[in-house]
């Protein structure tokens, strides 16, 4: 495989104002604590651009009237833009891409090293033409800085030239179009001043959260690769601070600026006061050069253990950029969002990552896609991320008992403190109109949880993590769906109503009042599945452990008798030839017209908008958003789906699989990033070729911008852990679940080879696969042999060994 520049970078060419947005979500940087988009130094969110900057935890709540509602939103912040940075002839005007001629612009993302590369042409209205370089980073060793080196080159003229560099305190939350009737205002300026000898600062605090966020920026100007002598000036006005450098330029002589910036929030650790920090810390930071060598090896360190190399047949080569190029860009973008520096804090992994204001950087069940990765490169990580549910356990409990339920029941959005942030209308951009939202009864996000923590220990088999945090957690979701599990007296057995499944086209029951659907499968299964759980980890974990859990709990033997009873009596329906009703009463819908509705609106992602617009509903359709029920087929393996059926009751074989995954496929307008992912894995076994264009389809998702011009909001981080998740247990068939590694390698025909690194249990192993051949090295470090299984055949390697297997 050619490892090539060309194969770590991302370019964009051209200035194309449509394109603007996406291309700053794509071009984000970030280090886990903070992410700033990828938007131009010389631009502010003018309709066209949107600069960015949103920390991790960084939410606050403002107050809104919508529809004749007060409503409480709570928003991941757009914190001050610290880009700012552009110049002009002293006689002539700051860049302005919009009235200025573009010569050239080229973007390159540069995904090794974590840095943006920016290069352009403009010329002004009085023919004057500037080329203009620029590099930026956000440290991944520092987490609290930021750097950018910015070259300016008169091509044909000579002059005296200003230089501006400013911290822009006056943004606001308004990068959705749909959230713009809600109020954008989340910060204030508290302080601003100079830094001696050469910086500013700007110390901002949220209006309700109260969270402080201090920046503050040093600036140099070179010429000749000697620090110039310029005059300064400063200026300070309500929201912004920042210098004027004034100088002379010369044609063909560049002049370098580089501006360093210290973020830092009252919430660090090891502070004293944020802005006090922020200022010592561009006092004692080193020019770009050193900062940048620190950078690249923390990059390298974090290539080191998650890079997957993809390589494609070269008859399948057919997209710009190819493959493995994209899918490193969506371990980019997952690295970005959660790394190292993310260990410790409190706070979990928003939906759309920390890229924009999407679904307001809230927290979903996306974390089921997400956290697997994590797991695989970054166990640590990954135990961390947990937490985040564990500390809002009581939270949980809370929402239980005012819902009418015992236990812990997670709420279906989630930001800063874990109480329900999923609002009771939404807007309807093709509409115009505010509809109820009746998305908070997807209950299933308490599955997901259980999943994720039960993953985390099959992958591990950290006894300490579950018995600490896990155990309580599961035990509590159990106790809530066992309270939400009401027993049939008729049928003699349990329902789960009033709840949404994963499909959000089914919120209610067509012309009903309230939402809520009756024995939604997938729901109904999982929490089958999460009550075992919690009966098997009463049995594993450490006996001091358990009769502290059941003391702490007052976990009562009649409960755990009722547990037992659900795990085997829980309602599912059926209708037609086998197929599983995606929920009671599935059958009496109509089936919808699809190839009528393309001719008509050719996109139909999102059927429901379409349909509410026109005055109808999804509800009344065979219709899907994403998959529903083939959650299960996706999360489970079938031999565990078919064990559960069975102990239900019910009648169950291989071919029940197949014929409900495609039942419910043509069913579906593929309305979410997820529903490629999710079809792609499950239709892996059975329709090869229909699997990889679905897979081909989410890689290209956010890069193509498939869900019609959302990507410039924030990325689908699911999506993109779905893809790299796909590749790793899919096509190169890796699975640490187990008490022993399991190989089980099924490449599509179009991929020539998979590489990449896989921990074990602590140990690392390089693996390689090829159509014919597999290849595992084990690291010289090893502490002792590892048995992997390939092919269900037992293999032994030991440290600095390495195993050659033919396929």
């Amino acid at each position: 495989m050619t490892d090539d520049n060309e194969r770590w970078t991302i370019t964009f060419e051209g200035y194309d104002p449509k394109q603007e947005g996406l291309r700053e979500a794509l071009c984000a940087l970030g280090n886990g604590f903070f992410v700033t988009r990828g938007a131009s130094e010389e631009v502010a969110a003018d309709g066209i651009h949107y600069p960015g900057t949103y920390i991790a935890g960084g939410y606050n709540r403002a107050q809104s009237e919508v529809a004749g509602q007060t409503i409480v939103n709570e928003d991941l912040v757009n914190f001050p833009n610290w880009v700012c940075l552009t110049f002009r002839p002293i006689d002539g005007d700051w860049v302005d891409f919009t009235t200025m001629e573009v010569v050239s612009f080229r973007r390159e993302l540069n995904l090794r090293e974590g840095i943006l590369l920016r290069t352009y042409t403009v010329r002004d209205d009085r023919g004057r033409t500037t080329a203009v370089t620029s590099r930026r980073l956000v440290h991944m060793r520092c987490p609290q800085v930021a750097a950018i080196e910015y070259q300016i080159t008169p091509v044909d003229w000579s002059g005296p030239l200003q230089i501006r560099s400013m911290l822009d305190g006056k943004v606001t939350n308004t990068g959705v179009e749909r959230y713009r009737q809600l109020n954008p205002n989340h910060l204030r300026t508290v302080n601003k001043g100079t830094v001696a000898p050469e910086g500013v600062y700007l110390l901002v605090k949220t209006s309700q959260s109260r969270l402080e966020v201090a920046q503050a920026a040093r600036t140099r100007v070179f010429k000749q690769e000697q620090e110039a002598h310029v005059h300064i000036t400063t200026v300070i006005e309500d929201s912004e601070v920042g210098q004027v450098f004034a100088t002379d330029a010369r044609q063909g002589e560049p002049i370098t600026v580089e501006k360093v910036v210290a973020l830092h929030t009252s919430r660090d650790r090891g502070i004293t006061e944020s802005a006090l920090d922020a200022r010592l810390q561009i006092t004692t930071a080193g020019s770009f050069a050193q900062l940048l060598r620190a950078h690249r090896a923390a990059w390298r360190s974090l290539w080191r253990r998650a890079d997957v190399e993809l390589e494609l047949e070269p008859d399948a080569r057919d997209g710009k950029p190819d493959d493995g190029v994209l899918l490193r860009l969506q371990i980019f973008h997952l690295l970005q969002t959660v790394s190292e520096n993310t260990r410790g804090l409190d706070v979990s992994v928003p939906a759309r990552g920390l890229h924009g204001e999407a679904y307001r950087g809230h927290i979903f069940w996306d974390e089921l896609f997400i956290l697997p990765f994590y797991l695989q490169s970054f166990p640590e990580i990954n135990r961390s991320l947990t937490r985040y549910r564990y500390f809002r356990l009581t939270a949980a409990r809370s929402y239980a008992r005012e819902s009418g339920y015992q236990g812990a029941m997670f709420p279906w959005q989630s930001s800063s403190n874990g109480r329900e942030e999923t609002q009771y209308v939404h807007l309807n951009p093709r509409s115009g109109t505010w509809d109820p939202d009746h998305s908070r009864l997807q209950r299933h996000i308490n599955a997901a949880i259980v999943y994720n923590i039960w993953q985390h220990y099959l992958v591990t088999r950290r006894r300490p993590f579950i018995e600490q945090y896990g155990a309580e957690i599961i035990i509590e979701i159990a106790r809530f769906w066992s309270s939400i599990s009401q027993y049939n007296e008729q049928t003699e057995r349990y329902e789960i109503n009033g709840v949404m499944g994963p499909d959000e086209y089914h919120e209610k029951y067509p012309d009903a009042p309230e939402g809520g659907l009756r024995n939604n499968a997938y729901t109904n299964i999982m929490a089958v599945w999460c009550i075992e759980r919690a009966l098997e980890v009463l049995n594993k974990i450490d006996p001091e452990r358990r009769h502290d859990l059941i003391d702490i709990l007052d976990i009562k033997d009649e409960e755990i008798q009722r547990w037992h009873d659900i795990t085997h009596k829980m309602t599912i329906h059926f209708h037609g030839d086998g197929i599983i009703s995606q929920f009671q009463g599935y059958e009496d819908l109509e089936e919808f017209r699809w190839e009528e509705y393309r001719k008509k609106y050719s996109d139909i992602h999102r059927l429901d908008r379409i349909l509410k617009a026109e005055g109808s509903s999804p509800d009344r359709y065979k219709v899907a958003k994403q998959p529903d029920l083939t959650m299960l087929f996706y999360l489970l393996r079938p031999e565990e789906v078919k064990r559960i059926f069975i102990q239900l009751g019910y009648a169950f074989d291989e071919q029940t699989i197949a014929g409900n995954i495609r039942y419910y496929m043509s069913r579906c307008s593929h309305g979410s990033t997820l529903s490629s992912v999710v079809f792609s894995a499950v239709l892996d076994r059975i329709d090869r070729k229909q699997s990889w264009e679905l897979f081909r389809h989410a890689l290209r998702a956010d890069f193509e911008d498939v869900q019609g011009g959302t990507t410039k909001e924030g990325i689908h981080l699911g999506a993109m852990a779905g893809t790299i998740n796909i590749v790793l247990n899919r096509y190169a068939g890796v699975d640490t679940t187990g008490k022993t590694i399991a190989i089980n390698p099924n490449l599509p025909k179009a991929v020539r080879s998979v590489r990449m690194k896989v921990q074990y249990r602590g140990e690392w192993l390089d693996v390689t696969v090829t159509k014919d051949k597999l290849r595992i090295e084990l690291e010289e470090c090893a502490d002792e042999i590892l048995v992997v299984e390939v092919k269900e055949i037992p293999y032994r390697i030991e440290p600095g060994g390495a195993l050659d297997i033919n396929l």
